[in-house]
């Protein structure tokens, strides 16, 4: 019984992970139907990330701003049919829905971790694994279910269990930061990992003309892989972002489509890793949700210039340019994190 109760909180924010990486892929999937440029696609996470931006005061009762954000996915997805005279209205809809649902996610993730985490004898380890496994399960739906209606609908359902937590008035155990910090090293990885995940629907859909089965599975097999970094041996932060390089030019050569997607499994793991790696390096801020907070408000902030720019430049050139500029950007990291020589003392 003491073991269930403690897993509890990990499984309860793995089923909202998994509700809100089905809404986010199922949203990327219909924007990328609705219009083929690029910079177009690339404004749907950056406008997820504008929340970022804002100095906004933190409540776990702003959960509730993501579940009417999937309510006017479903609208939105209802309203789109083949007879549609316009999709500009569908499109800003999607639009702002998503900036509604960063919102949400915003103001309330890190008073509900902290609730999530002293209402329990868990652990920021435990949750950040319910995380990962909601991520994989999300981008499964997201395979599975399709048109958009049988996603955004499920979504819902997954984003419901957790309104129960948020909905508590009792005050979180800790202050909560009004204002958090930015960390240089977290922006530039989200920088090359915007860009990676900004035009990868618009890429499977146009450049190997995949459907959204194809798209959620490359996710999932990311998800699959972020689960699995326990396997991976130790190693500096510059091999992972080389390796990550490497998985992604064999991406562009002739294998079997299910190998290529295979691929991302490695992909997931490597980034999770690094994910953790930064975090360590950001004791000196406080606790670890907090400094979970400070990686992904970082790696968001980093990934709006990531995703617009690499839209302007491959609505400038073409869309075969998106993966090659990728993977360029993580040998830069890797420079950047190369292991300095030790300096010899006189």
């Amino acid at each position: 019984m003491p073991k269930l109760r403690s897993a509890a909180p990990s499984l309860l924010l793995g089923t909202t992970q998994a509700g809100g990486n089905l809404t986010l892929a199922a949203t990327a999937w219909m924007v990328s139907g609705l219009t083929p440029s690029p910079l177009l696609n690339s404004l749907l996470p950056a406008l997820g990330a504008l929340p970022l931006l804002l100095q906004l005061k933190r409540h776990p009762k702003g959960y509730g701003l993501q579940l009417l954000a999937v309510v006017l996915l479903i609208a939105i997805s209802l309203s789109i049919g083949p007879k549609t005279a316009s999709q500009t209205w569908p499109l800003l809809g999607c639009y702002a829905a998503v900036v509604l649902f960063g919102f949400g996610r915003e103001v309330s993730t890190l008073p509900i971790e902290r609730r999530l985490l002293s209402s329990s004898n868990t652990t920021m380890q435990r949750l950040r694994r319910g995380q990962d496994m909601g991520t994989l399960v999300g981008n499964l739906l997201a395979a599975l279910l399709f048109p958009a209606i049988r996603q955004f609908l499920p979504a819902l359902l997954l984003l419901l269990p957790m309104t129960g937590v948020a909905a508590r008035g009792e005050q979180s155990p800790e202050p909560i930061p009004q204002r958090l910090p930015f960390d240089p090293r977290c922006i530039l990885q989200g920088l090359v990992l915007g860009g990676l995940f900004a035009l990868l629907a618009l890429w499977v859909r146009q450049v190997d003309g995949g459907k959204c089965f194809d798209f959620a599975m490359v996710l999932a097999a990311y998800g699959f892989g972020r689960t699995a970094v326990g396997l991976l041996p130790g190693m500096h932060q510059a091999w992972r972002y080389l390796l990550i390089a490497g998985l992604l030019l064999l991406t562009q050569t002739p294998l079997p489509p299910l190998v290529a997607v295979l691929l991302f499994i490695p992909i997931g793991a490597l980034v999770a890793a690094s994910d953790a790696a930064l975090v360590d390096q950001l004791k000196s801020l406080g606790d670890a949700p907090l400094r979970w907070q400070v990686l992904l408000r970082s790696g968001a902030i980093g990934g709006v210039v990531g995703s617009i720019g690499l839209g302007l430049i491959c609505q400038l050139l073409s869309l075969g340019a998106a993966l090659p500029l990728v993977m360029a950007g993580f040998l830069c990291l890797a420079l950047l994190q190369a292991p300095r020589p030790a300096q010899a003392t006189p």
